[in-house]
């Protein structure tokens, strides 16, 4: 499994703090303000923003959060407003970095970022340097506890879903882009109901890291991930999983 693939899996998985709760939902809060000021505040008619708020009730946030948001969006509220931006480039070992961030002041977090990454091991790239190296995928999560896994691959397939597997507890089920509101739409009307649906960059193929270099990596994921502006980040590193309980 990547070291995408286990960074989110335990991000997801571990239990969230007060601390940290707060800061999980200002990041989910942003994106829900952007998908509704670029597809407008209908969860019917904007996928997005349908998808935003179903991840933001099942982090227990506040009805009232999610409702402030959808208005700041749509400009029924005065707020921020943020800019979508990807930075690319590298981590110890050479691995791919791709980093999806919603900011106010993009001049601010570039310069956060960078000195993040050097003082890690790491480095900025140029806009499409290591972009090739993913793919963007659908993936919808299933508590294993309470389906089949035969009735949830038939499902899957059947709404258009390219590949299912167990991952401990949890399905995972990826798909392409075009086809990922069909696979959840079919899953609900199955009955299947998705512990976490989102959109993610998932690796071509995977760089090994070892030894200082893994820990290194492990450490500035999670720099990453608690920067308020990171919305996600993806690697394409491969990393002894033992190591996320040693560093993480």
């Amino acid at each position: 499994m990547s070291g995408h693939s286990k960074w989110s899996s335990i991000k997801r998985k571990k239990a969230v703090t007060d601390s940290k709760r707060g800061q999980h939902f200002t990041k989910l809060i942003r994106e829900i303000t952007v998908a509704a000021r670029s597809g407008g505040g209908s969860l019917d008619g904007n996928h997005r923003l349908r998808l935003a708020v179903d991840t933001a009730k099942a982090a227990n946030m506040p009805g009232e959060n999610i409702e402030r948001a959808i208005k700041k969006g749509i400009g029924e509220l005065e707020g921020v407003t943020y800019q979508e931006i990807v930075y690319e480039g590298y981590g110890p070992g050479g691995v791919a970095l791709y980093l999806e961030i919603v900011t106010d002041n993009a001049n601010r977090t570039v310069a956060a970022l960078r000195h993040m990454l050097e003082r890690n091991g790491g480095n900025l790239g140029a806009s499409g340097s290591v972009a090739w190296q993913f793919d963007r995928k659908g993936q919808v999560f299933v508590d294993a506890s309470r389906y089949e896994d035969d009735r949830v691959l038939d499902v899957a397939l059947e709404a258009g879903a390219e590949d299912l597997v167990r991952e401990g507890s949890e399905y995972r089920i990826t798909c392409e882009v075009a086809v990922f509101q069909e696979v959840q739409e079919g899953l609900a009307v199955a009955g299947i109901e998705p512990v976490m649906a989102a959109m993610f960059m998932i690796p071509k193929a995977e760089v090994d890291v070892t030894g200082k270099d893994a820990e290194r990596l492990i450490k500035l994921l999670g720099l990453l991930e608690d920067h308020d502006d990171v919305q996600k980040v993806y690697s394409n590193g491969n990393f002894d999983e033992a190591l996320l309980a040693e560093v993480g």
